[in-house]
């Protein structure tokens, strides 16, 4: 029986002609079947797929030829399954672009990339060495600040006990929320950045650095690779929010929703996109009532307005 599986993975590294490229990852992945998101730019890669096991180790084997990306770390999950062609149910299509900058941050001139990555982010923690820190700094009577690299909705089904998540609806918001002084409290703590995978924060990380806060760090592999080690067993709560057809992930099926059904309040991970077909914004609705309710944002704040 084929097997279905998702990759994620980045690479920050200067790219000299990311238009070929672009046309070679696209030849390749139609060559192979695959279908989800590829972004490019002069400063590396960023890719999101989805196809029969087979077909997306052979991807990984001819992208890690090119020099810059033969070290590159993929983050695996289950996909949902293929259609009649073998192609992944989780991706309507194939898209690859060329970008300038590989997540969206609207700061592209602020951002250094040499052949190791990003210049100037935070220290990296794995898994471990972030509960190592965080044991350091309750024993000396202080606490880590988890800080949410991720858009405010993602938080809503899924995040790290007692984490800061910052008011924005989209990446290219995080320069001004920086700039507006709402977190300069917090440039004397040890800041851990964390998002889905990784990317964002190292982004994130280097943008904070920059505006003075002297002890951030970065959860290298991202809450992806913190469930892989820990799953439920650990710091993280909820379910992940991934950008496809799957919605949410969840690490074990010990997983406790945390997120709140906007229309009759009961526990869930499920989310949807608003009714409203020109709105672009996720809310947190049930099984059940995204069966048998028509959910929108104008009925959201409706319910929210006393």
């Amino acid at each position: 029986m084929a097997v279905s599986k998702i990759i994620l993975f980045y690479v920050f590294a200067p790219l000299p002609d990311p238009d070929a490229l672009r046309l070679w990852q696209r030849d390749l992945c139609e060559s192979l079947g695959l279908r989800g998101r590829i972004l490019l730019s002069a400063q590396g890669i960023n890719a999101t797929l989805g196809g029969e096991l087979d077909a997306v180790k052979k991807y990984l084997r001819k992208t890690r030829e090119y020099p810059a990306f033969k070290g590159v770390d993929v983050k695996w999950s289950e996909g949902s399954g293929l259609d009649a062609a073998g192609r992944s149910l989780d991706f309507p299509r194939l898209s690859v672009k060329v970008r300038d900058e590989i997540v969206s941050f609207g700061a592209p001139d602020e951002l250094v990339v040499d052949d190791r990555g990003v210049v100037g982010g935070g220290t990296r923690l794995s898994p471990p060495e972030l509960h190592a820190l965080v044991d350091q700094q309750r024993l000396a009577g202080d606490d880590v600040v988890f800080f949410d690299g991720r858009n405010a909705f993602e938080a809503q089904i899924g995040q790290f006990e007692g984490a800061v998540v910052p008011s924005v609806a989209n990446t290219r918001e995080f320069v001004a929320e920086l700039d507006s002084g709402a977190y300069d409290h917090l440039k004397d703590k040890p800041v851990v950045t964390y998002c889905t995978g990784g990317i964002r924060c190292e982004v994130l990380s280097s943008l904070m650095v920059s505006r003075g806060f002297s002890n951030v760090y970065q959860l290298d592999g991202g809450i992806v690779r913190y469930g892989e080690t820990y799953g439920d067993a650990g710091l993280w709560k909820g379910s992940l929010y991934v950008f496809d057809d799957r919605m949410s992930v969840d690490f074990t099926p010990d997983a406790r929703p945390i997120g709140s059904c906007v229309h009759c309040r009961a526990s869930t991970s499920h989310m949807q996109n608003c009714a409203d077909l020109a709105c672009r914004t996720q809310l947190v609705v049930c099984a059940a009532c995204s069966s048998t309710t028509t959910v929108s944002c104008e009925f959201h704040t409706a319910l929210a307005t006393p």
